[in-house]
């Protein structure tokens, strides 16, 4: 199942939406050998290509994209922000700060070389069940603006064309995106804007993604990992 953003208001989705491929990191001192990273220029999000992104209704809650304003919480408790969604073991994973102008945002804690857009594997999850995991709510703390970065490719498609004789007995891995990309296929991604205050719930486990705050200052984002229906929070698109 291929990327899917909850919308009333194609308008309001291109306008914070740009849309490129991507390429593989090689001989990038500050990338790991093959991270498959965007590769420009990004352009405008066409009509077209927007409409692709509407959920049918039969989409399921875990595989849906949400561009949300969360509330916070009495007293600034970011710990106690996602306790009204529904999801009594929901978990606050906590915050990372982004350099200014940074492509993508996610390094390698081991050695500090960035890992370009990837799969989180938090649930461990095999194939079957990789479009079942938790999504991830995460809040813009400010102070300047960033994107999430999502590829239009699902990880278990991807999985399938990698391991075509045995998918079913694989997990899903950021590995299998680089060598999907190494191969010559191609991969698009779209990149969604994301004001201070502003946040958004993704299927993590199940996208190709990272954070960016190319062209754009400092940010922190925090970030919560949950099982939770479509439409706890309000949508600003």
């Amino acid at each position: 199942m291929p990327l899917h953003i909850a919308f009333d208001d194609l308008d309001a989705l291109r306008a914070r939406c740009d849309i490129a491929t991507v390429r593989t990191a090689t001989a990038e001192p500050a990338y790991e050998q093959g991270a498959v990273i965007p590769s420009g220029p990004w352009r405008p999000l066409p009509e077209g290509a927007g409409r692709a992104l509407a959920p049918p209704p039969s989409t399921p809650p875990s595989t849906l994209v949400e561009i949300v304003r969360p509330p916070l919480p009495a007293e600034g408790r970011l710990d106690d922000l996602a306790r009204p969604l529904g999801d009594g073991q929901a978990q606050y994973l906590g915050q990372a700060l982004a350099r200014p102008g940074m492509l993508t945002t996610t390094d390698n804690y081991q050695d500090g070389r960035l890992i370009g857009l990837h799969l989180d594997n938090w649930d461990r999850l095999t194939y079957r069940g990789k479009s079942a995991g938790r999504r991830r709510l995460a809040l813009n703390l400010g102070p300047g603006t960033r994107y999430i970065i999502l590829a239009t490719l699902d990880a278990q498609a991807v999985c399938r064309a990698v391991h075509f004789d045995d998918y079913a007995r694989r997990s899903p891995h950021t590995d299998d995106y680089r060598a999907h990309v190494a191969a010559g296929h191609p991969v698009q991604v779209i990149r969604i804007r994301l004001a201070p205050g502003e946040g958004y719930i993704a299927p993590t486990e199940y996208l190709l993604h990272d954070g960016s705050t190319e062209d754009q200052e400092a940010s922190a984002i925090a970030f919560w990992l949950g099982h939770w229906q479509s439409g706890k929070l309000p949508s600003l698109i």
